[in-house]
């Protein structure tokens, strides 16, 4: 439970600064197709960064659900791999980080999955 509250608050932090340093210190360095592409990953990474919190509080109420820790470890995937992929694509306009973009899609999409059928087979 620990590893996904501390995962958590590590990337909802992250995800802050990146968005700070993003509005103010990339504003005029970066297009704005750029900076857009930048901004969905600090959104994603925020977001999934909300969803290892509250597996770290359903670990606390369902010790033995199952499948709560893969999905846990899913979406901390799906942040390195799509968020990453989207900050390196912004940053460096390296095309090769585009296709790794849907990978972290897809952690995401099954991790909540994962999340879900393992709070459904609790009740």
């Amino acid at each position: 439970m620990k590893v996904f509250a501390i995962l958590g608050a590590i990337n909802m932090a992250l995800g802050v600064i990146l968005g700070a340093f993003g509005a103010h210190g990339l504003q005029h360095k970066l297009s704005a197709e750029s900076l857009n592409v930048y901004q969905i990953g600090v959104q994603y990474q925020l977001y999934h960064a909300l969803g290892l919190l509250m597996v770290a509080v359903l670990l606390k109420i369902y010790p033995n659900a199952k499948g709560l820790r893969p999905g846990g470890w899913l979406l901390f995937s799906g942040i390195v791999l799509f968020s990453g992929s989207l900050y390196a694509l912004a940053l460096t306009g390296i095309k090769f980080f585009g296709p790794i973009t849907p990978v972290g899609g897809a952690c995401f999409i099954i991790g909540w999955i994962w999340i879900f059928w393992s709070m459904l087979r609790e009740f």
